[in-house]
């Protein structure tokens, strides 16, 4: 529980970081261009401007410098980030903890859940899959497959290769209007980490709750049925309860269905 809680202590400046490559990757900007900056002012923003959700509660939301609001996005990834840190950790640690087996295994599934979590606002921001996060993405999948967990190896490229298949043919059917080249290459990602039967639930999860979401924005007036909406948010979220609570999932929906 202590590392749990460490964890959730270390996402909160992980999150920090992830929201930096989420602005600059789908702009082609580098991590390393410059510190941080105010969105609107293009101050400098200094080390106690930084500190996450502390510095964004301390100044109430604001710039410190011009006083223009601050985006929501700052303060939820470095909460999400943390939260998700602690949930993967409990998900992970079902054995001893310090073994290698298991540290490789909490690396890695942090590593995928930091992906998931840049690739989420990315697209929610920006409209973008970055392929800078999408393809080391995939190669870390591959190698740990391949070194760590390699009687999975075929069944999660199989599940991968199916997802992407399954999104580049309604990519052509729609004539891209549905989504794009950036969620197939997403897709395949899902389904070589999660592997089946958790990329049958993720990809469900995430349609459902689209379709869900969109209704309600076209209700609400936010949104017109010509409109495009981000899935890239919905396949994220399906993606980490298809991996927490996946085979769960598949076990009822077999029971209801009569299996």
């Amino acid at each position: 529980m202590l590392l749990s809680l460490f964890l959730l202590f270390l996402g909160l400046f992980v999150g920090s970081f992830l929201n930096v490559l989420s602005d600059r990757f789908p702009r082609n900007e580098t991590v390393v261009k410059g510190r941080s900056h105010c969105e609107y002012c293009k101050k400098e923003l200094q080390w106690y401007d930084l500190i996450p959700l502390f510095s964004f509660i301390f100044l109430k939301g604001k710039c410190r410098y011009c006083h223009k609001k601050l985006s929501f996005s700052y303060p939820l990834s470095e909460l999400g980030t943390g939260l998700i840190f602690f949930i993967t950790s409990l998900f992970v640690l079902n054995g001893p903890i310090y073994t290698y087996d298991i540290v490789i295994k909490l690396i890695f599934y942090l590593f995928m859940a930091s992906s998931l979590i840049a690739i989420f606002f990315a697209d929610l921001k920006h409209g973008v899959i970055p392929d800078k996060i999408i393809f080391p993405a995939i190669l870390i999948n591959l190698l740990y497959l391949l070194l760590f967990n390699n009687h999975f190896l075929i069944q999660n490229l199989l599940s991968g290769l199916g997802a992407l298949l399954f999104f580049l043919l309604l990519v052509l059917v729609t004539r891209g209007r549905g989504m794009g080249l950036g969620d197939v290459k997403f897709s395949f990602l899902i389904g070589l980490f999660l592997g089946f039967p958790g990329v049958l639930i993720g990809l469900y999860l995430a349609f459902l709750t689209g379709a869900l979401i969109s209704i309600i924005l076209i209700l609400w007036r936010k949104k017109f049925l010509k409109d495009s909406i981000p899935f890239g948010p919905f396949l994220v979220l399906g993606t980490f309860i298809g991996l927490y609570f996946g085979n769960l999932l598949y076990e009822k929906l077999l029971l209801l269905m009569g299996f």
